[in-house]
């Protein structure tokens, strides 16, 4: 048997809105497609160039039974949560928030202003473009109901490493290379989550652990897997659990995508909206306490600063 692994499903995709108006790509999402992405639950592509896509934001919600990662490519998102923390991620930084038990937040994507000489340095596109990716990711049953908290990871405090062969690599979470990324979870989810830069005839080999997800997501460019598959833009690949070996190349692109890669849960979910709970009848209990005023269980503030 091959110790490469091989596409095994494609997901291409399709635009929607959120929130209140925010025009995105939702890449996978849904109890269906985690059949094949657990522990993954959604991944959306959100941004604009014009303000009316993005300026309603995603005012206050709540969440329970997952984590939200965001992760800021162009312009910034104002946060606050129930839990007192509140700031703002500007490009290269992300955000990853334990929801467990219960939080609320709101999320609102706005552009930098380039009079502010702080944000001006910032801005890595148009004047008014605002780009970001947000990832859903499972808890075990385990920690549905753990306590919630809040990351806030800065762009520079992420690794980024040459590969030698036309790959820069940042790592938010994981390993690549021996080295470690921005944040170690340092439990059970043992989440990979790399950003891929290649120029050229360029080429990224990655190990993942045995029974473990993993997909790419192709933000710009196209790719080759296992010098046979093409990968396009804007699209998201699952890769097959048998192998370990991740081998893609470029030839005449300069491309960009996100690595995912975790240890699936395999566990049932009841999924609604933004509550992602075992059963049924935990789904219905966390609506019915939302309905109630009794939904956030955890009163202490808990905020990390990842250096």
């Amino acid at each position: 048997m091959s110790e490469f692994k091989w596409i095994e499903k494609e997901f291409q995709g399709h635009e929607t809105f959120d929130g209140a108006g925010v025009k995105l790509r939702r890449i996978f999402g849904g109890p269906n497609s985690y059949l094949s992405t657990d522990p993954f639950l959604l991944l959306d592509h959100f941004g604009s160039d014009k303000p009316e896509d993005y300026i309603a934001g995603f005012p206050w919600h709540p969440h329970r039974g997952i984590e939200t990662v965001t992760y800021q490519l162009e312009g910034k998102t104002e946060h606050e949560d129930s839990e007192g923390n509140k700031g703002v991620i500007y490009p290269g930084d992300l955000q990853w928030m334990t929801a467990g038990s219960g939080i609320f937040h709101k999320e609102m994507p706005r552009s930098i202003n380039p009079k502010n000489e702080r944000e001006n340095l910032l801005s890595t596109g148009m004047p008014n473009s605002v780009v970001g990716m947000q990832l859903w990711i499972n808890l075990t049953r385990k920690n549905k109901m753990s306590d919630p908290v809040y990351r806030y990871i800065s762009g520079s405090k992420v690794p980024e490493i040459d590969n030698g062969l036309g790959a820069r690599v940042k790592i938010v979470s994981g390993e690549f290379l021996r080295d470690v990324g921005a944040l170690n979870l340092n439990d059970e989810r043992d989440i990979t989550y790399l950003d891929v830069k290649m120029t050229e005839e360029a080429v990224f080999d990655f190990t993942v652990k045995k029974d473990y997800t993993s997909l790419v997501y192709i933000l710009t460019g196209k790719a080759i897997m296992n010098s046979k598959d093409i990968m396009f833009n804007g699209n998201a690949y699952v890769f097959s659990h048998s192998g370990i070996k991740i081998h893609i190349k470029t030839e005449q692109d300069k491309t960009r995508f996100l690595l995912l890669a975790g240890k699936s849960i395999r566990e049932p979910i009841a999924w609604y909206g933004p509550i992602v709970m075992n059963t049924n009848d935990e789904l219905s209990l966390s609506f019915k306490e939302l309905n109630e005023g009794n939904f956030i269980k955890n009163k202490k503030p808990s905020f990390q600063d990842v250096d």
